[in-house]
């Protein structure tokens, strides 16, 4: 007991730099998705709607490298708070739209635009701050932290948004995105001191300093091609994202859709908290291969080849349970390998390598759907041998694709089973 009331201690300014964080993202979470709901009810278009999560990505995906070389230069708790204030007032902005009746699509385009830049500049200030935050013995931990502040966004945002949406609207959802931001903004200023990095810029330029990241990962091979390795598999994964919804509304429901995604939120929460708990294993590298191998041999083949919501949600359970764990290791290795003082720029540099595949996924996955394995379904007499696989209709194609990115999936991880720099960093 005396042992965990010391780690409470040291980890205290983090625990509830964390909880207050937690409870803004939940926040922003829930307008996101009253957003996405309310620009459908506007547009009944699928592709308009999409673009939303496109204008939050892109700046995130075009401009993190350059972001981390601002975030090593800048104070951390500074940049946190001015990036938090200005998607804030972006939020806002939304609901004096909302409440004058003057919001149209393209302001949310602007405004997840603006969102995702914010964010892109703070992400890494915030990497680092946890690094300066946390005595080295803890960063395993963080990783299980954050999964299960993840899980439990995934879990409740889609159950209180719509509560509140059917009682009260969608402007008392941004009001309370707004408290909650207000509650994390005033904790960050008043009650979590951010220790001083050292950087090791000089009077470097902004583009000499974005190189910088790059060229540390030039020099250390094992951390970029374990990011190379996570940047393939959020292909795949991306990929799944953009056909689990065009599968399940086809040939289940949006109640069974509904039931997946609960189990997958479900499964993270559980994860995370056994990733809190567990302890260092002896391999790293070896542990976070084999979760993601575990889970690409599970959940897109129960997809691809199940008939009914109970073996689909059976699959998720399978392919989520183990990710937490991973994430908590990559997250060590990251932070154990990285020097302190350019974590900034070397974190932004990872990010434009390692989600960069994210929008081409759904890109690719979407238009793999609706051009090629739908209408090879659609060409199958019944009874024949793909129909026997993955049925007939539509959102046959999609299980078609499932198939083919189990396949994709258990291959990339073989791929980088053989990569010797990756096996390097258990030096």
């Amino acid at each position: 007991m005396k042992n965990h009331r010391n780690d409470l201690k040291e980890m205290r300014s983090y625990l509830l730099l964390w909880f207050t964080q937690m409870i803004s993202s939940l926040g922003s979470a829930m307008t996101a998705y009253a957003l996405v709901i309310w620009s459908y009810t506007q547009e009944g278009s699928a592709l308009q709607t999409a673009l939303l999560m496109v204008c939050s990505y892109a700046p995130y995906v075009i401009c993190s490298i350059f972001a981390g070389a601002l975030s090593d230069r800048w104070d951390k708790k500074k940049t946190m708070l001015v990036c938090d204030a200005l998607a804030a007032l972006s939020t806002l902005i939304v609901l004096l739209l909302l409440k004058n009746d003057a919001l149209r699509i393209w302001h949310l385009y602007l405004v997840n635009a603006a969102s995702g830049l914010m964010n892109t500049v703070q992400q890494p200030a915030s990497e680092v701050a946890t690094t300066a935050l946390l005595p080295r013995k803890f960063y395993q931990k963080v990783g299980g932290l954050r999964y299960l502040s993840n899980s439990l966004n995934s879990i409740l945002t889609p159950i209180t948004t719509t509560a509140i949406m059917g009682l009260w609207g969608i402007d008392t959802v941004i009001a309370i995105d707004l408290i909650s931001f207000l509650i994390a903004f005033i904790v960050l200023l008043f009650f979590i001191p951010i220790p001083k990095i050292k950087s090791e810029q000089n009077q470097e330029s902004v583009l000499q300093s974005a190189a910088e990241g790059i060229r540390w990962l030039k020099h250390n091979p094992g951390i970029f091609h374990l990011i190379l390795f996570l940047a393939a598999i959020n292909l795949v994964a991306s990929m799944y994202n953009a056909a689990f919804p065009a599968m399940m509304l086809s040939k289940a429901s949006e109640a069974a859709m509904g039931t997946v995604n609960s189990v997958v939120g479900i499964t993270m929460l559980a994860g995370s908290i056994l990733a809190s708990v567990m302890k260092t294993p002896k391999s790293r590298v070896k542990t976070i291969w084999c979760c993601l191998m575990f889970s690409m041999c599970t959940e897109n083949f129960f997809l691809a080849f199940g008939n009914n919501v109970w073996i689909w949600c059976f699959g998720a359970a399978l392919g989520w349970i183990a990710i937490p764990w991973m994430n908590a290791n990559l997250d060590a290795i990251n932070r154990l390998n990285i020097p302190v003082e350019i974590q900034g720029r070397v974190f932004a540099a990872r990010n434009s390598f390692q989600f960069f595949t994210i929008p081409v996924g759904y890109f690719l996955g979407g238009l793999l759907v609706d051009q090629v394995f739908e209408p090879i379904m659609a060409a199958q007499r019944i009874g024949s041998f793909l129909a026997g696989l993955f049925g007939s209709g539509k959102g046959s194609g999609a299980a078609f694709l499932f198939a083919v990115l189990w396949l994709s999936g258990v291959g990339v991880c073989l791929i980088f089973r053989a990569d010797k720099h990756i096996w390097r960093l258990e030096d």
